[in-house]
């Protein structure tokens, strides 16, 4: 999810290591660089900041400040333990987890296996409505807090979690899931305190979580987020920034106009507007990296019927320049889509969409007279305002205006989470605009989340795609013995729904993001600032 001020929807992956003397700008902000408080830019988060409840890149950046899980990806871009002593396995089905001590929540509760058990039985219990609650299918006795819209839960609990003590955690998955290590990295599997449960939602506003800063404050929605060094925190002498405000904008060229006046220290997705001069503008503390994020266009199957025809989805498909957009919108800042999975994740097959991937203006209007076409051959594109998506949808709509001679409008909502909402809601019927970043750095990860059965109610799948063949290239490829035979089922899963089109991969991202003079060094890996490796001038 994240969402790349889109959704996690756009959560990344990329690993940069970057250094530099201080030069230009200012001096980062409101706040001095000897009292070490850096302010970073964010969207509004979609809803409160409970781990298993935050799918989107906004929200997610606090949580990954706020909690830490049992693994981590590290600046190698590698998952690594965390929390987690060790996770072994004999079988990749039966894993055994034995914690580090020393870990507490913000108000001096102990981390315990039980709080991942509890934690884990609350985002899977399809009650709670929580957005990743299909990342926990793997788990055995997923499927009893999940009966189906409609049907009572009777139980609370997984049969396959289990508190041996409090430092050793057994998880019994369903079937082998070789990438469960992987999977475990994200922040939805964090720990919860028992002051959660008493009230959800005023947690949401005030988190307290086990990592290596603190809330300060609660939310003041649509304004900042501000958290402060947890001291007692086992690896606090690693982190030299003392404090974040995450402040909020709903729009990104004032965030990047605020970074290079020196307001802000951090802004991780420059707009179309700042890629002509960022690197001009900011010397040595800009960024230019591959990222894991894909951009896409996305249908309301099963809440719009004309998108059920694929020659429709298809020739929406062929009539985009992605070349263009890619170059001339984006100023190289992206490339063309050719797969749904990212080049930078094993797996990625170049030019595996093949014709649906590729301009032709002839056939897209071919296939889209065979489809029956839309009615009054008008057609609505959605967007979040708040992610500098205006131009790219604008110059999709104009080609697929020109290339299919219909009549397309552009639809801006407000905030990404809006837009989220409506989806969530059924409310929106028209293409929308969508994006990814990988949660964990396996190719299931951009399948099971938007695209599979059990994501349709309780995940990311907005299109309300469903393919049993899909499903069951997909189970095939969890439960292979080996990376090899898990990757060729992947791709037979990837190969369906590059046939059936639910949504329109158009660009891959690239990280292009700066930095002030007040940071002298810094690391981002997972799409989230690695806080540990932040050093200041």
């Amino acid at each position: 999810m994240r969402g790349a001020k889109s959704a996690k929807w756009v959560v990344g992956t990329i690993v940069v290591a970057l250094a530099a003397t201080a030069c230009g700008g200012s001096d980062g902000g409101s706040s001095t660089k000897s009292d070490g408080i850096v302010s970073m830019e964010i969207g509004e988060p979609q809803n409160g900041l409970v781990p298993s409840n935050t799918y989107e890149t906004e929200g997610g950046e606090v949580i990954d400040s706020l909690f830490t899980g049992l693994t981590r990806l590290n600046a190698d871009n590698k998952v690594v333990n965390d929390l987690a002593a060790s996770i072994e396995t004999t079988d990749s089905k039966v894993w055994t987890i034995k914690l580090k001590s020393g870990y507490t929540f913000h108000n001096g509760e102990k981390v315990t296996a039980s709080s991942f058990v509890d934690a884990w039985n609350y985002g899977a219990n399809q009650d709670n409505a929580q957005q990743t609650n299909a990342l926990f299918s793997h788990i055995a006795g997923y499927a009893d807090l999940n009966p189906g819209e409609g049907k009572k839960v009777t139980t609370t609990t997984m049969s396959g979690l289990k508190a041996v003590d409090d430092s050793t955690l057994s998880v019994t998955l369903t079937a082998p899931f070789s990438a469960f290590p992987s999977q475990l990295s994200f922040t939805g599997f964090s720990p919860l305190p028992k002051a959660f449960f008493k009230d959800p939602k005023g947690f949401g506003e005030k988190p307290i979580g086990n990592g290596p800063y603190e809330m300060k404050g609660s939310v003041k929605h649509n304004e900042s987020i501000s958290v402060v060094k947890y001291d007692k925190y086992p690896e606090a002498k690693n982190y030299e920034v003392k404090g974040i405000n995450f402040k909020i904008y709903s729009d990104q060229d004032t965030a990047y106009k605020d970074l290079v006046a020196g307001n802000i220290d951090i802004d991780d997705s420059i707009p179309t507007s700042g890629l002509a001069t960022y690197k001009k503008d900011l010397g040595d503390r800009a960024i230019d990296e591959s990222d894991s994020g894909v951009g896409y266009l996305g249908f309301p199957l099963k809440y719009n019927k004309y998108f059920a025809n694929v020659k429709l989805r298809k020739a929406i498909s062929m009539a985009i320049d992605r070349e263009t957009i890619a170059s001339k919108i984006f100023l190289g800042s992206r490339m063309p889509a050719d797969d749904f999975i990212s080049p930078i994740i094993e797996g990625y097959r170049k030019g595996a969409c093949g014709d649906a991937c590729t301009l032709n203006p002839t056939e897209a209007k071919k296939l889209y007279k065979e489809s029956g076409g839309l009615p009054d051959d008008k057609l609505e594109i959605g967007y979040n305002a708040d992610g500098d998506h205006k131009a790219w949808i604008e110059a999709v709509a104009n080609e697929l205006q020109q290339n299919l001679g219909i009549k397309v409008t552009a639809k801006p909502f407000e905030q990404f989470a809006t837009i989220l909402n409506d989806l969530d809601a059924k409310k929106y019927s028209g293409v929308f605009r969508m994006g990814w970043n990988m949660d964990y750095p396996n190719m299931e990860n951009y399948l099971a989340p938007i695209f599979s059965k059990d994501a349709i109610a309780n995940g990311s799948n907005y299109a309300g795609y469903s393919n049993p063949e899909f499903e069951k290239d997909l189970k095939a490829g969890d439960q292979a013995p080996t990376s090899a035979e898990a990757i060729k089922q992947y791709q037979a899963a990837d190969d369906i729904i590059l046939d059936e089109m639910p949504y329109i991969p158009v660009y891959f991202y690239k990280l292009n993001a700066g930095y002030s003079s007040k940071i002298k060094s810094m690391k981002i890996a997972g799409g989230d600032v690695l806080w540990d490796t932040v050093k200041l001038a």
